[in-house]
């Protein structure tokens, strides 16, 4: 209906401001590109008003706060409780980001806040007090045909607010639908900016290199440290000092390390258990690096010196990471890269009784039924690897295209898990006893002992880079726990000179 075409038009000319030039000012991520993911994201959806909300801030001031990566992905905002509404009408589209205003009094307890004035010179966009996002959104949404939202949802492919289950991102949206009740459409298009984070550009990969970096350097304290009788939780303290001290923001994710038994449990993150000489622990860790989040595994003998019995396994998991690397390629299928660490591992196991052949099974439940699993994966029973990027299981692109791209960002990660009381975990069937009896004389030589080496590697137009090279083959992790710790270790140059050359100017 024409009349309600021009009404919302007026709508959008009185409320968007007209875009400013971005100010030159240091960043991670240069404004100019978070404008073209807007671009991208504006194209791949129809006409109507977008919302994509922030994180909230914390119930206390004195806790840390997280900016929503996929908010973080299309403003470089750091700060809490902004949004940004996108308006598109055809081939026109504007933006407009709400934000805390300045209050002396509120910063004193958390810190200084751009302000809308200092929101447009950071990013480019024109930018308001978010007290008045209710008032500017109700009036773009009357008449608009589509609501599309951004956010923390219970059901983030549907349509947010209606469900059993309400967040408080699907709270918001619901009020908004409610009180615009002609909108045809009410949709999250969480899906749409994963897909375009799956392929990450020049100075994403940059930043994943120097996270890779940083991380690389605590791996090398933490082995030049460890020895028997160490706390877990004092080579915690070690690797996350070396983070910071490098200029990392925080740990990626929780930080693991497990020990003896602890590390045959994929995701343990206690970190306080006193290690044991002849143990090995798995550590797996992560720096965030301006946002951005590399995923490294090792796995040292406590020691200095793997068994034999260590040794086996290790070797293993190490050929299955490299027959995965081999087929590491632009264009190259990914399903490539576990088909053939699977059939390493499952063979490497076969060899040493913890299955009975590479191709063996198990009666095992699947989906409420009973079904065949193969034996190995009562050893390896995670995935090969995942994207990396905002997220440490971010969004990578051959999720969907089952190819290795330019722009790919991922981790290979085998791993061989002996859990002491795994075949406690198998159904009480007739084969399964069977299997049991044959699998017991491995399981109690091996109990105990976990290993998982991962490394992250990025594609570029040049080919595949492997990002995190800390040691990794046996003689090099024995010759780096060797190596006497006299302290930690001064910071690195080239990565500090970095962050001074990119230090934010405002915000969190």
């Amino acid at each position: 209906m024409p009349t309600v075409r021009n009404a919302w038009r007026r709508r959008i000319v009185a409320a968007v401001l007209v875009l400013a030039a971005p100010a030159a000012a240091a960043a991670q991520i240069a404004p100019a590109e978070h404008a073209q993911r807007r671009a991208q994201l504006a194209a791949a959806i129809g006409d109507g008003v977008l919302l994509a909300l922030g994180a909230p801030e914390p119930s206390a001031d004195y806790l840390s706060f997280f900016q929503s990566s996929r908010f973080l992905y299309l403003t470089g905002v750091r700060e809490p409780d902004a949004a940004l509404v996108m308006v598109k009408r055809g081939g026109d589209v504007r933006s407009i980001l709400f934000v805390e205003p300045r209050d002396p009094a509120t910063e004193v307890w958390s810190g200084r806040r751009m302000g809308p004035e200092g929101a447009t010179r950071a990013t480019g966009i024109p930018a308001r007090p978010a007290g008045e996002l209710a008032m500017v959104l109700d009036s773009l949404l009357a008449g608009a045909p589509a609501f599309w939202v951004v956010g923390d949802f219970a059901n983030p492919t549907g349509a947010p607010g209606f469900g059993d289950i309400h967040t408080r991102d699907d709270q918001i949206v619901q009020a908004f639908a409610e009180r615009n009740p002609r909108l045809r459409t009410v949709r999250a298009v969480n899906d749409v900016i994963d897909r375009l984070r799956g392929t990450k550009s020049a100075a994403e990969l940059d930043l994943l290199r120097k996270a890779a970096a940083i991380t690389v350097e605590a791996h090398r304290e933490a082995m030049r440290f460890a020895e028997p009788g160490v706390n877990e939780f004092e080579l915690q303290a070690l690797i996350e000092f070396t983070f910071r001290r490098n200029g990392a923001d925080r740990p990626g994710f929780a930080t693991i390390v497990g020990s003896g038994p602890n590390s045959t449990t994929l995701h343990y993150n206690a970190d306080d258990r006193f290690t044991r000489a002849g143990e090995v622990v798995v550590m797996d860790i992560g720096a965030s690096y301006r946002g951005y989040t590399a995923d490294v595994t090792r796995t040292i003998p406590v020691s200095g010196t793997f068994t034999a019995d260590q040794r086996a396994i290790y070797q293993i998991v190490r050929d299955a990471q490299a027959a995965a690397e081999r087929q590491v390629k632009p264009g190259a299928r990914s399903r490539a890269m576990m088909d053939s660490a699977a059939m390493t591992i499952a063979h490497g196991l076969a060899r040493l009784g913890l299955v009975e052949a590479p191709d063996a099974v198990y009666d095992c439940e699947v989906g409420g039924q009973r079904g065949e699993c193969p034996q190995f994966a009562l050893h390896f029973m995670h995935g090969l690897g995942h994207g990396i990027g905002l997220d440490v299981h971010d969004p990578e692109q051959y999720y969907l295209t089952g190819r290795i791209a330019a722009g790919s960002a991922f981790t290979i990660e085998p791993g061989i898990y002996v859990r002491e009381n795994v075949l406690e975990t198998l159904p009480d069937t007739p084969r399964n006893r069977r299997v049991i009896a044959r699998l017991r004389p491995a399981v109690e030589r091996y109990r105990n002992i976990g290993v998982r080496i991962e490394d992250d590697y990025v594609v570029t137009a040049e080919g595949v880079e492997w990002i995190s090279k800390a040691p990794r083959e046996i003689d090099e992790v024995e010759a780096a726990m060797r190596e006497s710790w006299e302290g930690p270790a001064p910071r690195r140059p080239d990565l500090v000179e970095w962050y001074r050359a990119t230090e934010p100017t405002g915000g969190r």
